[in-house]
């Protein structure tokens, strides 16, 4: 069976707080977009994952596609599988991919053995992976809020807008821009700011990496800048990086910025 797990960005990110147990609380807005990945599963005599497409470092065995299927075989007995894994979404963009593709290969097994779980048991497997990875079960615009793995649903809809996204040859830890983060409360949660016109997004709405990674990686900041500069109504870092989405009014080539980066249209 196969499945084509799609990447996120975040329509702004505040980091709220520190919490005790070392992770931080947070809101954002996930949004789905149209970059993929490629998953697929067929029976085998051992469980295996092999990667294709984009490199990712670290044994292939220790994906969190993996990860996932030994989480539902704990509670179901099905079948030893061959995890075939295309790699498209970028890594270390603040996309999602990883996150994506285990939710998505949850999702499969429970097709594929009619396990019957529902959403919310399919959301519970994907918390256990990653704080962003519950989000990609329904895979629908949320609110999303403590560690960004609690949700509400959050009517947002950006099919009017032409999407490019931008990923320069860098990549962010997540850790890293985690640990010269700053929390702070906002002065105006996200849920009071997406429902304005994307129009007055640019002054609004922010994500707190932006000012630690910027510093660390100012060709992340020109991107930003360029895609502004080029007639983008809204642009903002995704994540924790390194990837700069942006929303134009009407279709844009940049070629310019596909000099030195990926480039992705009508995202």
């Amino acid at each position: 069976m196969l499945s084509f797990p799609n990447a996120k960005i975040n329509l702004g990110l505040n980091i709220t707080e520190k919490r005790a147990d070392g992770y931080h609380n947070l809101e954002t807005i996930f949004y789905p977009i149209n970059i993929k990945d490629a998953v697929e599963i067929t029976d085998a005599e051992v469980t295996s994952c092999k990667i294709h497409g984009i490199d990712i470092p670290g044994d292939e065995n220790d994906n969190l596609c993996v990860k996932a299927y030994q989480l539902v075989k704990k509670d179901f007995d099905i079948p030893a599988q061959q995890i075939n894994l295309l790699k498209n979404i970028p890594v270390g963009a603040g996309l999602g991919g990883g996150s994506a593709d285990c939710a998505f290969l949850i999702k499969l097994l429970n097709e594929k053995f009619s396990l019957g779980l529902s959403v919310d048991k399919m959301e519970d497997y994907a918390r256990q992976l990653g704080a962003d990875c519950a989000f990609f079960i329904e895979n629908k615009p949320v609110y999303a809020f403590n560690k960004g793995d609690e949700f509400e649903k959050y009517e947002v809809d950006l099919s009017a807008w032409f999407k490019v996204l931008v990923k320069p040859p860098v990549h962010v830890s997540t850790a890293d821009a985690y640990a010269h983060v700053k929390p702070q409360k906002p002065l105006q949660s996200l849920k009071e700011i997406i429902h304005l016109h994307p129009t007055t997004w640019k002054y609004k709405v922010i994500n707190d990496f932006e000012l630690s990674v910027f510093a660390k990686y100012p060709q992340i900041r020109q991107i930003k800048t360029s895609l502004y500069d080029a007639g983008a109504t809204f642009a903002l870092m995704s994540g924790s990086g390194s990837s700069v989405f942006a929303l134009f009014s009407h279709p844009v080539k940049l070629p310019e910025l596909e000099k030195n980066n990926l480039v992705f249209y009508g995202i």
